[in-house]
């Protein structure tokens, strides 16, 4: 019977618990946030009473960051992201390297070995998407200079966890079959695939889909159901999402704003994306419950500096290093000290590289539950951290659209 239901029960349990538990935290005057996470880790496996199915939870919450995704797309135009092009591409390329190598030297001196060191490098350098688009989204900061670098970051890094997905297979097979000794020729021609079949994506999508989604959203709005439209979009958003990981290797995440994308600018995009706002928001929640179900508390007890020491690369680290790169950049300070808190976190995609590595073999169950805790406390500690970025300035935001006109 439990198994039979396992979906309902989840989704009960999740959302009941998730919505009494971020009632208190607002009460106190705390982020919602904190009691979503709460409300995974009392029906997760590590906590007595109920359990709810994790795998559910993790599949329900990737539907959450592809809804995001997909309305920050709809948002979010290419003349935007090109226009901060020179600020977010060599921000995040080096960001994203100079943290995996603060992670890369907490591991080492834990006395993890060096692929495992790795792993938990890479793990660590990449911000969770759903956590820092939902603060610039509530901060109606999306459409100013820094939610357009804030977006664009996260889309590089997006790629390059991708890139990092499909590399670690062919270096463990490499070291299992070659020994130590790494083939370079191997893992180019990994790389060289996984970039052609990105960029065959991205060309398909900006030139093809770009042209046949808005016209079959046009079909479908006259047809004057707004159920049809609704489901459209749903429709559009999870198929495009779906292409994306299984035919071009591509992150769900990554294919879903590039479907909002071929949509942004069309005289129904406002609607479209004021019709997903809901589901947006409810399965963001179970994001976060997945989160909290996962982690293992008593990983606070048997490892403490340990957890302090990731949790203080996740956050000092690299909330240092961006701001630095902001600065040197010749960024503002509000927008260098609020992209700083907003990347000094991670999420969905950590789990997702570090679950490979559980796969593989080449990362131990503990190291694991470390990266979860650091998750856990960094995305908890998020929303005050945001609190310390001072407000952007009247005279940078643009001005919110109309009802009914497009936000492109």
């Amino acid at each position: 019977m439990e198994a039979k239901y396992a979906l309902i029960t989840t989704l009960v349990g999740a959302i009941v618990l998730a919505f009494v538990l971020g009632m208190i935290a607002q009460r106190f005057r705390l982020s919602p946030i904190v009691g979503y996470l709460l409300a995974g880790l009392f029906v997760g496996p590590y906590t007595p009473g109920f359990t709810g199915n994790v795998e559910l939870a993790l599949q329900l919450s990737e539907i959450g960051v592809i809804l995001l995704m997909f309305g920050v797309g709809l948002k979010i135009s290419v003349d935007d992201i090109w226009s901060v092009r020179w600020v977010a591409v060599p921000g995040s390329v080096v960001h994203t390297i100079a943290s995996g190598a603060l992670g890369f030297g907490g591991g080492v001196a834990l006395g993890l070995p060096w692929l495992e060191s790795l792993i938990l490098g890479v793990s660590l350098s990449i911000a969770s998407t759903i956590v820092f688009l939902r603060a610039l989204e509530d901060r109606k900061l999306l459409k100013t200079e820094t939610g357009r670098i804030g977006v664009s970051w996260l889309l590089i890094e997006d790629l390059l966890i991708v890139l990092a997905i499909v590399v670690l297979p062919a270096l463990v097979w490499a070291m299992s079959a070659q020994g130590a000794s790494l083939s370079p020729w191997l893992i180019a021609g990994a790389l060289g695939v996984t970039f052609a079949k990105i960029a065959g994506f991205i060309a398909l999508i900006l030139v093809i889909g770009a042209r046949v989604f808005p016209w079959l959203i046009i079909q479908i709005a006259h047809t004057k159901s707004r159920e049809l439209l609704s489901l459209g979009t749903l429709a559009l958003a999870l198929g495009v999402a779906w292409a994306a990981y299984f035919w071009f290797d591509a992150s769900f995440a990554l294919g879903a704003f590039l479907g909002g994308l071929a949509l942004n600018g069309t005289k129904f995009s406002h609607k479209v994306a004021e019709d997903s706002l809901p589901l947006r928001d409810t399965f963001a929640v179970l994001f976060f419950v997945a989160v909290g179900m996962l982690f293992d508390p008593g990983v606070l007890l048997r490892q403490p500096l340990a957890v302090a020491a990731i949790v203080a690369i996740v956050v000092a680290g690299k909330a240092g290093l961006a701001y630095v790169l902001m600065r040197w950049m010749n960024q503002p300070p509000h927008a260098s000290v609020m992209l700083a808190m907003g990347l000094a976190q991670i999420g969905e995609f950590s789990f997702v590289l570090a679950g490979l590595g559980l796969q593989l073999e080449v990362m131990s169950r503990e190291t694991y539950n470390l990266i979860l805790a650091a998750a856990l406390i960094s995305i908890a500690l998020n929303p005050f951290l945001l609190r310390l970025a001072p407000p952007i300035p009247v005279e940078k935001r643009a001005p919110e659209p109309a009802p009914g006109e497009s936000v492109a």
